[in-house]
């Protein structure tokens, strides 16, 4: 997997992302003080969600010989209060919660389209954000 590097400078909040050979912008919206040039780093999180879940969909569907024709998957997130999820294991404090809605175009069954549901939720970016992540950090100066 490539390396994705991602800088700025101290001026803005617009960043240059490089993955491979594809280059993207995010930044934050204008209310946030940014200048709206991209997506900002919660929409390209979403974004991944997003996309691994629809490529995930399609390549099974490929493989089983479904008539799936096309996937859109909606995302949004939102930060609430987790005493105000009822099925939610933690009770305290806040909680990143992201609602997805997927819709699925061709002559599926309803049986097929069931297990496309159960299938979403096991794309890879889908896996890595229900599971612990262990981020490791090192900090250092330019030139150096």
């Amino acid at each position: 997997m490539a390396t994705v590097t991602v800088h700025g400078d101290a001026t803005r909040f617009k960043q240059q992302m490089t993955a491979g050979l594809h280059r993207l912008e995010a930044d934050e919206p204008i209310a946030g003080g940014g200048t709206d040039a991209g997506p900002s780093p919660y929409e390209l999180l979403l974004g991944a969600l997003g996309a691994c879940t629809s490529m995930t969909l399609l390549l099974y569907a490929r493989r089983k010989g479904w008539p799936l024709e096309q996937v859109e998957v909606r995302l949004r997130h939102q930060r609430i209060h987790a005493e105000d999820c009822a099925d939610c294991e933690t009770k305290e404090g806040w909680l990143d919660a992201i609602d997805k809605e997927i819709i699925v175009a061709g002559n599926l069954s309803p049986e097929q389209q069931e297990r496309l549901g159960e299938i979403a939720h096991r794309c890879p970016v889908n896996q890595t954000l229900l599971r612990d992540v262990k981020i490791t950090q090192t900090l250092r100066r330019a030139g150096g």
